[in-house]
């Protein structure tokens, strides 16, 4: 630990990384929910159990922050982990519709794998500390199997009581983000949002598949990778990773309680949320690009870039970094466009997407936002 409290500077380890590309699985399967349940029901399903699975890998990211996974044992346990949340990724499709059980069962195996490594940490503090919230986590994966097995309105009530309470219990706790290495922190986020943006990408490599490769098909392609590609600027930009690093330990510093959690917790499920809906409303819109859309689909397009736009800025916020208001621009224009895929067609709304993305972020290069740490 350094002078300030801050945990000393550590790369992401590499297995970590492997860890993250295991875990955008579940991205993937989240845009299946969406792709086949175009409706609010779809929506909210998608919502609480990304919202269930979200408090388990920040757990994971703040245990490999805090408790390295620099050896043997460690790191078997980490591919423990892994194997945990693919099996919970393959449940995640027809969770509501039968395999919940064994979506809660394998989350049960995610909360025990992550609480061992934690309890068995050699530095004294830290498995206190953990010791008493571990049975607090167990608790809230026992009601994710019940309502699995449960099935019906029970699973509905149990999994959207288990994703609340997960995410009110740390306000009752004493705030430990000052224990976490900023570097670390900022770095594993921003790594697990460039590849959650890949599936947009991926989704755009499944809705060309659709056609034979023609002139239509590369320049529907072609929008969908400026859409993808407005995503990457919004988060990453010029030196945003720097600014977040700073705003974290700034944030700390000036008594900001929470940072951690205000900061990458559940404000991540709507950024992951947003990466979500696009990757299906590409999807979809590159497929017919000639066919009006339904409304859903529409809004899983515009509102998925808002979403993902405004999630950002909140996160942004809770560091001190400010919020750029032409951002809020971009987001609403981004809604906007739904009408266009209803009315005429996807892929006018893709193009139009396309447009207000490039535009936005044009407009904004043209007057800089002082995007300082205060």
């Amino acid at each position: 630990m350094s002078e300030n409290g801050q945990a000393t500077v550590t790369e992401v380890s590499r297995l970590e990384l492997f860890f993250d590309l295991v875990f955008v699985f579940t991205i993937t399967q989240f845009t299946t929910v969406l792709e086949q349940r175009p409706s609010l029901t779809g929506v909210y399903q998608a919502a609480v159990m990304l919202a269930i699975v979200w408090w388990m890998y920040g757990g994971y990211a703040w245990l490999t922050n805090l408790v390295p996974p620099d050896r043997g044992a460690r790191r078997a346990a980490m591919v423990a982990g892994m194997i945990s949340y693919l099996v919970l990724a393959l449940a995640i499709p027809d969770a509501f519709e039968g395999k919940g059980l064994e979506f809660g069962l394998a989350y049960l195996l995610v909360v025990l794998v992550h609480g061992g490594l934690f309890t068995v940490s050699t530095e004294v503090r830290l498995s206190t500390i953990y010791r008493g919230f571990f049975p607090v986590n167990i608790a809230f994966a026992l009601m994710v199997v019940a309502g699995g097995a449960l099935g019906g309105d029970g699973q509905y009530a149990l999994w959207t009581l288990a994703a609340v309470s997960a995410w009110i219990s740390p306000h009752l706790i004493a705030d430990q983000s000052r224990l976490l290495g900023a570097h670390h922190f900022v770095e594993r986020h921003a790594l697990v949002v460039l590849v959650a943006i890949g599936e947009s990408v991926v989704a755009v490599g499944i809705g060309a598949n659709a056609h034979g490769v023609d002139a239509g098909t590369l320049v529907t392609i072609a929008f969908g990778m400026v859409i993808s590609a407005g995503l990457w600027w919004a988060y990453f930009g010029v030196g945003d990773d720097e600014l977040r690093q700073r705003g974290f330990v700034e944030a700390i510093t000036a008594g900001r309680r929470l940072v951690a959690l205000g900061a990458f917790g559940l404000v991540f499920v709507a950024v992951l949320g947003g990466v979500v809906a696009v990757a299906a409303g590409l999807q979809h819109a590159i497929a017919h690009p000639g066919h009006e859309v339904s409304a859903a689909q529409a809004l899983y397009l515009g509102g998925g870039v808002a979403l993902f736009v405004l999630a950002d800025q909140l996160s942004r916020r809770a560091m001190l970094m400010g919020v750029r208001p032409s951002r809020m621009l971009i987001a609403a224009a981004a809604v906007a466009t739904a009408p266009v895929g209803v009315w005429l067609a996807g892929g006018a709304q893709e193009a139009l997407l396309a447009a207000v993305v490039v535009t936005g972020f044009w407009l904004e290069s043209r007057a800089p936002f002082e995007a300082k740490a205060v």
